[in-house]
């Protein structure tokens, strides 16, 4: 555990945000992280991003937006092949907590790696089932990748990302093959990087 940050008071009403990632495996895209502090009251049906249908996603995301305090962060598909999907996935989680509007006591973070940070902070694996504040972070951070990905469609609209979220299906492997890579995919990841030498 990092805890790095100052003891908080005992009559401190501590703030606890929940983070986690979307996008570790696509072969195009950024990795995108959420930060959320929960609303007092909470939220219900909170579960993680991956066991929810789109239209419980959508619902669940408005209501994060309205009543929690939340942040974005992202790491570009050249950040990634700069420093490896591993230390972007941690870059993007510490521009999400800083994009809070309030800094928080604690930080919980979904998966078994922390960011060197300043926060106080425990790596949960498994976390998005877990806790709440985590469940919430990965709804976010799943839809907005999401929005990501199907806006970029539009202007590469042969790889499929409006259905695969580029992600290495079949489809997408095709398209590779027989159009090369885009600036959005990543260029270290080896399918990428076999069509990129063809």
């Amino acid at each position: 555990m990092n805890t790095t940050s100052s003891p908080v008071s005992p009559n401190h009403s501590l703030l606890i945000a929940g983070v986690d990632e979307a996008g570790r495996g696509p072969l195009a895209g950024p990795v995108v992280a959420a930060a959320v502090i929960l609303c007092p009251e909470g939220i219900a049906g909170l579960a993680d991003s991956k066991t929810l249908s789109f239209a419980r996603r959508e619902r669940l995301e408005a209501e994060i937006l309205a009543r929690c305090r939340f942040g974005l962060g992202m790491a570009s598909a050249e950040e990634i092949d700069t420093i490896n999907i591993l230390q972007a996935t941690l870059l993007a989680m510490t521009r999400a907590v800083e994009a809070l509007a309030t800094e928080p006591d604690e930080v919980l973070v979904d998966g078994n790696r922390l960011p060197r940070w300043r926060y106080r902070a425990q790596a949960i694996i498994k976390g998005d089932a877990l806790h709440p504040c985590i469940s919430a972070a990965s709804i976010l951070a799943k839809q907005e990748r999401d929005r990501i990905m199907r806006a970029a469609a539009q202007e590469h609209p042969h790889y499929g990302w409006e259905r695969n979220m580029g992600y290495g299906t079949a489809e997408h492997l095709a398209a590779l093959r027989t159009h090369g890579p885009t600036p959005l995919h990543r260029h270290s990841f080896a399918p990428v990087a076999r069509a990129a030498s063809r």
